[in-house]
């Protein structure tokens, strides 16, 4: 029997024991399995009710078909107890068949190729991994048994910070538990006929962090993804993850290890850039995707923009929302409503000719007098959907449409209004999106000026280093310019680094952050006067003639 890697938190050792019995199964894991899948780069995140199905063939979309084989993505968290014991939250999370999950097949049975319907689908949601948080063992190799006909990977959360993570004891709140965490791997790698793989965040020390995983990893985690952020950051606290961590997880694990990198990933050039500092297999995304489902794709060369994308002056461009919002309502029609979707005229574009039927719209409506406006009954309520792709809508587009709708209330409005599954709805907000878009774009070909940075403002230096991959973001200043477009142009969310949420006040800090504050403030004041005092050594020995050019330099490590 393999030896566990190290002591738990107050000297306990990992107990390997798991009273399962092991199927006898042929499977592929850790890097032999992952390359099986075609060694992905680009990984979708796992969001609560926002990487549904619909959101994830999106996402694929926007790659070519070959390229799209380089994604893999996860479904929203699920929650193992309730997926096992309830048949709705099965029904309302997760539908790979028409006829819901009901009972567990097995992972090669013949109907599993017949009456599939949305999640899993082998002709448009593969490769797939589905995540669940868990604290019992059982419970969740009964959830993961449910769900492994239907897709590549069964994933534990070991990431989530929220509070309703603290109150039910899973996701982030268990990686005190090494021993809790290891049995909930183990019993998955050895009863499930496919791979499992873990999310963790790093800990307070990379020591720590690298223990902590090689714990995931000895369980039987055939992949390991690792968010660059402690628990603790979140909302104004989030900042910047430390892909130093990473590199180091990357330095001092087996070879073999699969990793993944999750955390500031914003823009499509972030990819490479990850790649390359963390050493990771692949990159994961979550709030940028959601800002810019594109974010996997890359753009069309200068001259092939076509009508979904739109290039500026300065080179910059990115897809127009009225486009992406386009796609995903036919993507709804097709796959979750099965229905076709309502024939649309193409997209608008400036260099188009005048269009005859617009101009005697637009003349008919300035000669009409507007009668005082009436109540109007208003339309009966759409039926309840429990689909998660439908219930999903709202959430998606105002994350979709954020830098829109912050200018165009209006459209925030109508948009606010909406319900889940009345499309009528969601095809008016369509409508004003479009025309929005339309007026932006004819008022950008007549004022672009307004739309672009002045070239000789100072603080642009900055801006250029962060799109030159000079520097990390080291200011959401310089990062919100970097990644600025006009407002029908889907763009990141920037979130204000801590720092600049404490300078505006809305940030405070508990009594424990003052003082860790404090700590840290100290730490760097002794690390100034010990620099001071390398400094006067360097001048003494400079009046006494001696060179040091042979001698380590200040600051430098020698042996």
């Amino acid at each position: 029997m393999d030896k566990p890697y190290g002591p738990l938190p107050g000297g306990d050792t990992i107990s390997r024991g798991v009273s399962v019995t092991s199927p006898v199964r042929k499977k592929l894991t850790g890097r032999a399995f992952y390359e099986s899948l075609g060694s992905p780069k680009m990984i979708l995140a796992p969001m609560v009710d926002q990487s549904e199905f619909a959101w994830r063939v999106l996402t694929r979309s926007f790659m070519d078909a070959e390229a799209s084989k380089d994604l893999l993505a996860y479904t929203p968290m699920l929650h193992a107890r309730m997926f096992t014991e309830t048949l709705k939250y099965r029904e309302h999370h997760f539908q790979p068949i028409r006829t819901g999950l009901a009972t567990i097949l097995p992972v090669h049975a013949d109907s599993v190729s017949t009456g599939l319907f949305l999640d899993g689908n082998p002709a448009v949601d593969r490769p797939l991994t589905v995540q669940f948080c868990a604290n019992k063992p059982e419970e969740l190799l009964a959830a993961a048994k449910y769900v492994q006909p239907y897709c590549d990977v069964v994933d534990l959360n070991l990431g989530c910070p929220q509070g309703i993570a603290r109150k039910g004891n899973y996701g982030a709140f268990l990686q005190e538990d090494w021993n809790l965490v290891y049995k909930l791997i183990n019993i998955l790698h050895i009863n499930l006929d496919i791979p499992v793989s873990a999310k963790i965040r790093v800990l307070e020390t990379r020591e720590k962090t690298l223990d902590y995983a090689k714990t995931v990893i000895s369980a039987g985690a055939s992949i390991l993804t690792v968010h660059g952020r402690q628990r603790d950051q979140k909302g104004h606290k989030t900042g910047l993850a430390d892909w130093s961590i990473l590199r180091y997880l990357r330095e001092n694990l087996p070879p073999d290890t699969v990793i993944f990198a999750n955390g500031n990933i914003l823009r499509h050039e972030d990819i490479a850039k990850c790649l390359e500092r963390t050493g990771a297999d692949g990159v994961m995304s979550a709030e940028g995707n959601l800002c810019d489902p594109t974010i996997f794709g890359r753009p069309p060369q200068v001259g092939m923009e076509g009508r979904e994308y739109w290039r500026g002056r300065d080179g910059k461009g990115g897809y127009r929302m009225d486009a992406i919002f386009r796609r995903y309502m036919d993507i709804l029609y097709k796959y979750v409503l099965e229905a076709p979707p309502p024939v649309r005229k193409p997209l608008f574009l400036p260099s188009d000719p005048p269009s005859t039927e617009d101009a005697m719209v637009e003349n008919h409506t300035d000669s009409i007098q507007q009668p005082p406006a009436k109540r109007q009954k208003r339309d009966p309520k759409p039926e309840k959907t429990t689909s998660p792709n439908l219930v999903s809508m709202q959430a998606h587009l105002f994350h979709l449409l954020r830098p829109l709708v912050s200018q165009q209330t209006d459209i925030r409005d109508a948009l606010a209004r909406c319900r889940a599954g009345d499309m009528p709805a969601y095809e008016n907000v369509l409508s004003l999106v479009e025309k929005a878009t339309k007026q932006g774009l004819i008022d950008y070909e007549a004022y672009p000026e307004k739309y672009e940075e002045d070239p000789n403002e100072a603080s642009n230096a900055a801006v250029k280093e962060v799109e030159d991959e000079q520097t990390d973001y080291e200011s959401s200043v310089a990062m919100v310019k970097a990644c600025k477009r006009p407002w029908w142009v889907c763009q990141p969310y920037v979130r204000p680094l801590p720092k600049e949420a404490l300078e505006k006040g809305s940030l405070t800090l508990s009594k424990k952050d003052k003082r860790k504050m404090e700590e840290a403030a100290l730490e760097l004041e002794n690390k100034v006067e010990e620099s001071r005092r390398m400094s006067n050594r360097e001048d003494l020995d400079a009046k006494d003639g001696l060179k040091r050019s042979e001698i380590a330099q200040q600051a430098m490590v020698c042996g």
